[in-house]
């Protein structure tokens, strides 16, 4: 009885399958995942960036008008285009020797206020709520007869960002103790 051997190419058909299979065993094992956690360290970081600066944009906001605001388009022009923000360019700080401008450069170049309207990953815009106070204060004649309820409204003592894509919030709407406290640090 004699064993008839197998042709050379079917062997070598074999080892071109085997190398295309470790091939993408080391793609899908290794190399992707490694990409996609990449990505998402990149996202994280660059949509922090973009939330520190909004949050650098409310602080000022805060100070030029006395309380936050949930208006993002009004925050990014104010930004934009108010003069005392742009003088902040040129100003040092005596102490420090820094810059009195708070923004920050992005991961992706530099500051860009347009940048900070969505969240880099989905694209969406970023959630920005501030709290409404309602305060009630009756006023009573001195035989005990009610005379008025006096109403005050407190919009904007406390804000609230947060990332669409779940990178993280800052502020509190119920705490003034996490007022511009990012949930990261």
């Amino acid at each position: 009885m004699s064993s008839k051997s197998e042709p050379w190419y079917v062997h070598a058909i074999l080892y071109v399958i085997i190398i295309a299979l470790v091939y993408v065993l080391i793609q899908v094992a290794i190399i992707g995942p490694t990409q996609v956690i990449e990505q998402e360290k990149y996202w994280r970081t660059e949509s922090r960036a973009r939330m520190l600066n909004l949050r650098e944009a409310q602080i000022l906001w805060k100070d030029r008008y006395g309380n936050y605001t949930d208006n993002l388009e009004n925050l990014i022009s104010f930004v934009k285009n108010d003069t005392a923000i742009a003088n902040l360019k040129d100003q040092i700080d005596s102490l420090s020797g820094r810059s009195k401008y708070p923004f920050k450069p992005l991961i992706s170049g530099p500051f860009d206020p347009d940048s900070l309207y969505w969240a880099p990953k989905s694209h969406s815009y970023y959630f920005l709520k501030v709290d409404t106070t309602v305060n009630f204060d009756t006023v009573v004649n001195r035989r005990g007869n009610i005379v008025r309820i006096d109403t005050l409204t407190e919009i904007g003592k406390r804000y609230l960002l947060e990332d669409p894509d779940g990178f993280g919030k800052i502020g509190d709407l119920t705490s003034d103790a996490l007022i511009n406290t990012p949930s990261w640090e």
